[in-house]
């Protein structure tokens, strides 16, 4: 860990060209989270209070001519990974091609669990877009049309070496992203957009064999502290999985509104039924203080207010993983939360928030409610 911290303290922003060449650019990235919280719960002995640093992270982004790649190393509660490791190559300023570990497009919330204005990823979101994954995604963004497709292996293959019998195949998947949207600094922003999905089965083991024939759905109560299981379950015996979101957004000057619904099918063999899935949330933003919301082309989504800039959000969340007619059920959950944020420049933000989550309908396991109060501070670069 010595070694690699080290190596970039003396990473400093540095560029290299000749008259005949393209310029090449390195530049350090990190971030830094801390956050604290306190809970009220009859499920007390569940969600102990304290303090966390749930993510550290210290990268590098290269820069040659049309290509850029990016690599980062992050420390997460006493475990150390790779994260964020791609290859892009940009056609032009509206096209590119990006290779390697990365989050693909699907829905809104398809960018790191730290830039939520909500504090977390709302639950619908957590259950169904995906996170790091391998594999390449193709993006074609316009002022009209924002469009991305790509295709990935199932997230096990960042951790699992394909050997009998515990990985002996990888599952795949499909996803894209299409957005139609009005932008201009005069009149309203506003997008609209769909997004679907395929996969294959992924790894389940099954009496040390891998069976690879299952999906895994779940998330955790919205905190980061205290990481509870609110809602999942797993369905075995799968054939593939189609799943689509449609989203919104909608902002004039200091007012905004986010909303996404999802629904997901996952079939199944030996004449089982189908287990059918739909989640869905809706967001409400106003800077009480500071400017107006802007619209950020190249990813499809409001960008971070400016600095000295205070933020009131406001969320409602409500998902399921109950099908009655599949015999399946992974549990409900309501989430209501306010949030706070201060953004005090573009690399520094802290957040307030306080959320009720009440999850019930899970086989085995008793209704669990839940009041959390709190605190982040964020360094982003």
């Amino acid at each position: 860990m010595r070694k690699i911290l080290s190596t970039f303290l003396l990473l400093i922003p540095f560029s290299i060209s000749a008259d005949d060449k393209p310029e090449f650019k390195v530049a350090p990235s990190g971030r830094l989270l801390i956050d604290g919280a306190l809970y009220a719960s009859p499920q007390k002995g569940k969600f102990p209070d304290g303090m966390a640093i749930p993510e550290v992270r210290l990268g590098a982004r290269m820069s040659y001519g049309k290509w850029t790649s990016n690599i980062d190393v992050c420390y997460s509660y006493a475990k150390i990974g790779l994260r964020n490791m791609w290859v892009e190559y940009g056609f032009d300023k509206q096209n590119s091609l990006r290779f390697g570990s990365f989050i693909h497009q699907y829905g809104l919330q398809s960018t790191s669990a730290s830039l939520k204005a909500t504090y977390e990823q709302p639950t619908a979101s957590a259950l169904y877009t995906p996170g790091l994954q391998l594999g390449a995604m193709y993006v074609h963004y316009s002022p009209r049309f924002y469009a991305a497709a790509s295709a990935h292996v199932e997230s096990s293959a960042l951790t699992q070496v394909i050997n009998e019998p515990l990985f002996n195949q990888q599952g795949y998947g499909l996803l894209s992203r299409l957005i139609y949207r009005h932008v201009s600094q005069d009149s309203p922003i506003w997008h609209v957009g769909i997004s679907g999905g395929f996969a294959s089965p992924q790894r389940r083991v099954e009496n040390n064999t891998d069976i690879h024939d299952g999906f895994t759905l779940s998330a955790n109560f919205p905190t980061k502290v205290a990481q509870v299981s609110a809602i999942g379950t797993t369905v075995d015996k799968a054939m593939n999985l189609f799943k689509f979101t449609p989203e919104v957004v909608l902002a004039k000057d200091r007012f905004a509104f986010e909303g996404q619904y999802f629904f997901q099918q996952i079939n199944r063999r030996q004449n089982l039924q189908a287990f059918r899935s739909q989640s869905g949330y809706a967001t409400a933003r106003v800077l009480l203080t500071g400017g107006k919301y802007s619209y950020v082309s190249s990813t499809a989504q409001l960008a971070n207010p400016k600095s000295n800039t205070l933020e009131c959000v406001l969320n409602y969340n409500y998902s399921t993983l109950v099908d009655s007619r599949a015999a399946i059920f992974g549990g409900r959950s309501n989430v209501m939360s306010v949030t706070f944020n201060y953004y005090f420049n573009p690399y520094i933000t802290a957040r307030l928030n306080y959320f009720y989550a009440h999850t019930w309908d899970r086989q085995d396991y008793d209704p669990m409610s839940l009041n959390g109060f709190q605190a982040r501070l964020m360094v982003f670069f």
